[in-house]
């Protein structure tokens, strides 16, 4: 039985980076719109919260890097790390939280919002590194920009379709850890 769990961990985890891979291109159809959906945040999240948080890491640290890579977006430095370092903090919390706190549908939402706010800020933490490297200048406008305000859709949209999909996961056979 657990080498079947297993399996189907492995084989949605893929699923769920092909996913982080191929979204990107289907929300940059809309020019300036699509990168503010934050199309790779969805399916790691997704895969925090269903295969759990180790998977939930290595999806979303190797989906940024392996997105820019072969397709050669975002660019690997400073973009595809510091997306590494965000996703894998909203898969790893994802899972955790999701896994740690009581199963009732508001925890979905606390768990969601915690991995997402967290993960930002891990996102701005690898970027003002990344800039000191660089020697290029992050500033506080620069990650509430790049946090908040560009990626507002993108909150929206997870906010709105992550728990929904977690419920109607819910429904059918839960994973165990």
């Amino acid at each position: 039985m657990k080498n079947k769990n297993s399996i189907i961990k492995i084989s949605l985890s893929a699923l769920f980076l092909a996913l982080a891979y191929v979204m990107p291109y289907i929300t940059g159809q809309m020019r300036e719109f699509g990168s503010m959906l934050c199309p790779m945040h969805i399916p790691v999240l997704l895969c925090g919260f269903i295969c759990g948080y180790r998977w939930g890491l290595a999806v979303g640290f190797t989906a940024p890097l392996f997105r820019s890579a072969v397709a050669g977006m975002p660019l690997m430095f400073p973009s595809a790390i510091c997306m590494a370092f965000e996703l894998a903090t909203y898969g790893a919390l994802a899972g955790l939280l999701y896994k740690k706190l009581p199963q009732k549908k508001i925890y979905i939402y606390v768990s969601l919002l915690c991995s997402m706010l967290i993960g930002r800020i891990v996102w701005g933490l690898s970027m003002l590194i990344c800039s000191g490297i660089n020697g290029t200048g992050f500033t506080l406008t620069s990650f509430i920009a790049g946090a908040f305000t560009n990626a507002l859709p993108g909150i929206i949209v997870q906010i709105i379709l992550v728990p929904i999909a977690v419920m109607m996961i819910q429904k059918i056979k839960p994973l165990k850890e």
